[in-house]
């Protein structure tokens, strides 16, 4: 099989992950084709995603790199067994290899830490806020639409039959700016309230007054993964999406979202009684400017 041109996000993740493990253990390109009993070539594809390693070879290459059995050894022994496909390839008429990527990863993420300055997350959006968002960018109003579905379907991650963690805080900009009208946004504001009913959901709000920090102003996800080793950070660009996966990212983001999540409101409960608000809380500042629209 000849090498595949445009590796996922999954294979370009599980062969530099492989490359290494490779490097760590000390191990030069030609000892790792010797173990498969391969070329130096095969090694370089595998390494850059751009050849798949059967689950008998990859076990065998992982205890070889002195991988020792646990969650992170697992974690890729699935992400070998997995051949994208899924749910979203229905919708392989509109989305691009990113949000493949994106559909794919936060798949089998278990936990999805997000923080967005200037609109509602995706994974929180109606119907009709979606499709407001997406024909402001996009001028065929059809592909809108099917993608605004895209983003709907990928919700499902949040009431599936293992759900996944999900915690959000979203600046107070969010709340104010309107998408799509009035009734629109009173529609979007308690939808908020709503899905912050689920045990598996915490929404927090980052006040205006609670200043400027290092990362308000910029939007990002934190996948989380059953290994710490393997979780990715993802930001979206108007013309591309990154995904970061080195230590030193993963560290700075996840201190980036643990602070502002110091600095936001108490998450969104909507089961409290009005007695609990004797103080400030994302509830009622979401209530405040949904009765103010």
């Amino acid at each position: 099989m000849a090498p595949r041109r445009n590796p996922s996000e999954r294979q370009r993740r599980l062969g530099a992950e492989l490359r290494g493990l490779r490097v760590r253990a000390g191990l030069s390109g030609e000892r790792a084709a010797a173990i498969l009993g391969a070329d130096r070539a095969r090694i370089s594809n595998i390494e850059t995603g751009r050849i798949d390693v059967s689950r008998n070879r990859l076990h065998k290459v992982l205890q070889e790199y002195g991988c020792p059995p646990g969650a992170y050894f697992d974690g890729l022994m699935a992400m070998a067994q997995e051949n994208g496909k899924g749910w979203w390839d229905e919708f392989n008429d509109t989305i691009g290899p990113g949000a493949r990527d994106l559909a794919e990863l936060e798949s089998r993420s278990t936990v999805l830490r997000t923080h967005e300055p200037l609109v509602i997350p995706g994974m929180l959006q109606t119907e009709e806020y979606a499709r407001a968002v997406l024909e402001a960018t996009e001028r065929d109003r059809r592909r809108a639409h099917r993608y605004a579905e895209f983003r709907l379907a990928r919700q499902r991650v949040l009431t599936g039959d293992s759900p996944v963690t999900y915690r959000a805080v979203i600046h107070e900009a969010a709340l104010h700016t309107q998408v799509g009208g009035a009734a629109v946004m009173r529609r979007q504001l308690l939808r908020l309230m709503e899905i912050s009913r689920l045990p598996n959901v915490a929404v927090q709000v980052y006040p205006f007054e609670a200043g400027i920090y290092s990362a308000h102003s910029q939007s990002f996800v934190l996948h989380g993964s059953t290994a710490p080793e393997l979780d990715t950070v993802y930001l979206e660009h108007p013309t591309h999406s990154l995904f970061l996966r080195d230590a030193n990212h993963l560290d700075q983001y996840t201190k980036m979202f643990e602070r502002l999540s110091e600095l936001a409101l108490a998450p969104v409960d909507p089961e409290s009684t009005p007695e609990s608000h004797a103080s400030r809380d994302s509830l009622s500042l979401v209530q405040h400017v949904m009765y103010a629209l």
